[in-house]
């Protein structure tokens, strides 16, 4: 039997639901504390504030990760995306999954753009720190494109057995960082925050940084258990 049927074999309904009361009550706390800490600006750009663009970055985030904790857990343990769309399943997901990626670091960046709300009157040294987080940030997204490649990106280990078989990544960033992307690749939230010295853009990049470690700890790392656990 293939490891994933193997799972999929073996798992119940509470194994599905693995750290997900915790994901709930983290992504409640998590978006409370964020909102409690923008502070209004009344600078517009494309007819949103500053906080108006945080809220939507928060909210995409939130229904990015809620989607993949949902997609994730009844692909691995029912095998539902497959079964509802066969060979088309990842490619299907792909495009689900990547415009709420691509929409984090954008609506970062539109927010700190529209931010009359600085970090600190002098931008100088902020943005010398910010250029030099984006260093590592861009080493991991190349390692991620090129080492750990997109299909696994994706959570192709949850659908393909072939992608579940393939030994862990020791290449460019993930030789020095195990988990390079939410580790490194994520200081390019920072960066943006830094670089257009807002203090909206710095409380949503401290949110999406945080909150991509809650989808580490209460979804990924149960899946990685099932799905590595002899390795």
């Amino acid at each position: 039997m293939s490891r994933l049927n193997d799972i999929r074999s073996r798992s119940s309904w509470a194994d599905i639901l693995e750290g997900q009361p915790q994901h709930v009550m983290l992504a409640v706390l998590l978006s409370l504390g964020a909102f409690s800490l923008l502070v209004p600006s009344d600078v517009r750009l494309w007819g949103l504030t500053a906080t108006g663009w945080a809220g939507w970055s928060i909210g995409l985030a939130l229904v990015h990760q809620i989607l993949v904790g949902f997609v994730f857990r009844l692909q691995l343990h029912r095998n539902i995306m497959s079964r509802a769309f066969g060979d088309l399943d990842m490619k299907i997901w792909a495009v689900m999954f990547m415009p709420l990626l691509a929409a984090r670091p954008l609506t970062l960046l539109m927010t700190g753009l529209s931010d009359g709300v600085p970090i600190m009157a002098d931008p100088l040294p902020l943005q010398i720190l910010g250029w030099v987080l984006a260093i590592p940030a861009v080493w991991a997204l190349y390692s991620t494109f090129v080492f750990f490649t997109i299909p696994r990106a994706l959570g192709g280990d949850h659908f393909r057995d072939e992608i579940a078989e393939m030994p862990l990544v020791n290449q460019g960033s993930f030789k020095y960082v195990a988990n390079s992307m939410y580790g490194v690749a994520f200081l390019g939230l920072w960066s943006i925050a830094l670089i257009t010295n807002s203090w909206n853009a710095l409380i949503v990049a401290l949110f999406q940084h945080a909150y991509i470690w809650v989808h580490m700890y209460c979804t990924e790392g149960p899946d990685m258990r099932w799905i590595y656990r002899d390795r």
